[in-house]
């Protein structure tokens, strides 16, 4: 880990770097009470368990937020990508993912799995490259359907759109040289931030201590939203830097000069999807009922104020 990375067992030793927005203690009624357009039943008569079927304005109002991540993501200078939501294994082992965690990903076949993140492709779309140093940083923004099994998972954790097997992603993704990571990974982090700022959510910034950082990570920031039914904060996106783990397993490399140096690879949510849809009916819950729509979102949904 970094140096500044503090040191610590799990997340009871992680440091809050930074509250932001007033939290509400008044408001109790979780997503599903708020609204009956999130249908977990007919989900599960379709596919099973941790599946959801989204209604209506509530539909729509998805669709408005991964538009409006992804046009925020361009707007600060990240090219967009559409990928496959199937990666082969040396993808997945590239990005980390394999073989620590084979148990929480979905397995089509021997070769192929489903993507727990847009990270595995859009990091691997430069593996086995040397790029050239005026190309970088390189910013990348995807969004993409994302599946985990969530094993050992239970309790509240399930229920609803906290925990599911498939979930809605906006993933940011940096390829840069090791000099300069440190400040990317920064920025980074800020532009996660952004998009909570603007949708005028409160949460928080938390610095993971050394036990709680992925073993593939150099340094990671979660972005914690607040959700009023809960009264805690939850994790709504994890903004990494990896250094040169991932570049040496997919040999990602740069050329300085007449050097050849491996790049460093960073990536952060920006936003998970279905997180800050569950924040939103939370937190503009109104008193008769209603949601209020956040004011950025409302040119996606004909200028919409209200979910009644």
């Amino acid at each position: 880990p970094d140096i500044s990375v503090p040191d610590g067992k799990n997340e009871v030793d992680n440091v809050v770097v930074s509250k932001h927005g007033l939290i509400d203690t008044k408001n109790t009624l979780d997503h599903l009470e708020i609204t009956e357009d999130i249908d977990i039943d007919l989900a599960s008569k379709i596919a099973g368990s941790r599946f959801s079927v989204l209604k209506g304005d509530i539909a729509k109002l998805q669709r408005a937020l991964i538009s409006f991540m992804i046009d925020n993501a361009i707007k600060n200078g990240y090219e967009e990508y559409y990928l496959p939501f199937i990666a082969n294994k040396e993808s997945l082992t590239s990005t980390g993912q394999l073989p620590k965690f084979e148990d929480d990903l979905f397995k089509i076949n021997e070769k192929l799995y489903l993507i727990p993140t847009a990270e595995v492709p859009l990091t691997n779309i430069f593996s086995g490259d040397i790029i050239d140093e005026s190309s970088l940083p390189i910013h990348l923004v995807a969004y993409s359907a994302c599946f985990r099994s969530e094993a050992g998972s239970y309790g509240k954790d399930v229920k609803g759109l906290i925990r599911q097997h498939q979930f809605n992603k906006v993933e940011l993704v940096k390829i840069s040289t090791p000099i300069s990571s440190k400040i990317e990974h920064e920025s980074l982090t800020n532009d996660a931030c952004k998009i909570l700022d603007k949708l005028e959510l409160p949460y928080r910034v938390v610095l993971l201590c050394s036990g709680d950082t992925s073993f593939s990570s150099y340094k990671t920031y979660d972005l914690e939203v607040w959700l009023p039914s809960e009264e805690s904060y939850r994790e709504i996106s994890s903004c990494s830097n990896f250094n040169d783990f991932q570049s040496r397993r997919a040999n990602i490399r740069y050329k300085d000069n007449n050097k050849i140096e491996y790049v460093h690879t960073l990536n952060g949510s920006g936003l998970a999807v279905g997180r800050t849809l569950v924040a939103i009916l939370e937190n503009y819950q109104q008193k008769d009922g209603s949601v209020k729509i956040p004011t950025v979102l409302r040119p996606y949904l004909n200028n919409l104020e209200y979910l009644k």
